[in-house]
């Protein structure tokens, strides 16, 4: 396996973890675990206080009389309709039966478990970076293949146009938005807005860089024999100019999808994205803005660091592309 592939694998991977977030999380993201509020990660045991080894892993919880016993986890079961998770019925990966609870990355001020917020707000903070992107891309290759093949009055428009919009303020633009948003917008508003006005705002850079993919590709052989022989300009585009400015968006995308995650998670770190009690990495990073928290509870520091890690999967399959597509021009 090349090492170009193995951090697109990551990626695939961490989609397809967050995409399952209601089959891989434990509880519902919103759920309160009042008489566990900042609890450390739950340790997961195969050994008991008596020295006996367990064939399941279990986890220690004070029963009724009081006395810590063993909880073995149950795997592809329906959470127990006497716990604390009664309105998810759905199929888990694991769970523990009552009282004991598990929370792999422990728990916020109120009770929340982090595992279970972390999955979720992924799908909110990864999925808006992932929508904006394509819909910036997918403006870009447009307004780039057009501006490239046809040159003329409709290069300079276009070109224009995208120093316009380099040129705006896109986070001030955001606030203007979510200012004249009611107040008690709903989640999926507020990402439709976040997605439209980052995508929207974003399409200037890949078109530049289309633009001068297609300027080189039309002078081609290729390009004039198929323009000689009575193909149509759309044909040609499609056909021959496409294809070969798509690997640049390819790359741009590894590049975008990260820095769109991260305005996404700025906006609700601020409190104008994604709103409480709706999990988003940006609210919940924003729980680390008090420093008794930050200091004493380190687990509060999750969706930082699957950031990070994330941020650190696309910059290697960035890297991957511009390496193949760099030895793909020099074949040529």
């Amino acid at each position: 396996m090349t090492s170009g592939v193995r951090p697109a694998i990551g990626v695939a991977v961490v989609y397809l973890v967050v995409l399952s977030a209601p089959f891989v999380a434990p509880y519902d993201p919103t759920t309160q675990h009042r008489e566990h509020p900042l609890a450390p990660p739950t340790g997961i045991h195969v050994v008991d206080p008596d020295g006996r080894v367990h064939l399941r892993p279990f986890v220690l919880a004070a029963g009724s009389d009081g006395v810590p016993r063993a909880y073995p986890l149950r795997f592809f079961t329906h959470p127990s309709e006497d716990g604390d998770d009664d309105a998810t019925r759905s199929l888990h990966l694991f769970a523990v039966d009552p009282p004991a609870a598990i929370f792999l990355f422990g728990t916020d001020t109120l009770g929340r478990d982090q595992f279970s917020r972390l999955l979720y707000g992924g799908r909110i903070s990864l999925g808006a970076g992932l929508l904006a992107a394509a819909l910036a891309l997918s403006a870009g290759l447009l307004f780039g293949c057009v501006a490239g093949f046809f040159g003329g009055w409709i290069d300079t428009a276009i070109m224009g146009a995208s120093d316009v919009f380099m040129a705006l303020p896109w986070l001030y633009l955001l606030l203007a938005i979510r200012a004249a948003l009611p107040l008690a917008v709903d989640p999926g508003g507020a990402l439709l807005a976040i997605v439209l006005v980052i995508g929207i705002a974003g399409w200037a850079r890949p078109a530049r860089l289309v633009r001068g993919v297609v300027l080189s590709v039309r002078t081609r052989d290729f390009v004039a024999a198929a323009s000689a022989s009575g193909a149509s300009p759309a044909r040609v585009l499609r056909s021959h100019v496409v294809p070969e400015a798509f690997s640049v968006a390819l790359t741009q995308a590894s590049i975008l999808i990260p820095q769109y995650t991260l305005a996404e998670i700025t906006l609700s770190f601020f409190g104008i994205g994604i709103g409480e009690p709706t999990p988003s990495w940006g609210t919940m990073i924003g729980a680390m803005l008090r420093q008794e928290l930050s200091v004493a509870h380190w687990w509060l520091a999750a969706p930082a660091a699957a950031l990070v890690c994330v941020s650190l999967l696309y910059h290697a399959t960035a890297d991957a592309l511009q390496r193949r597509s760099l030895a793909i021009g020099a074949a040529r």
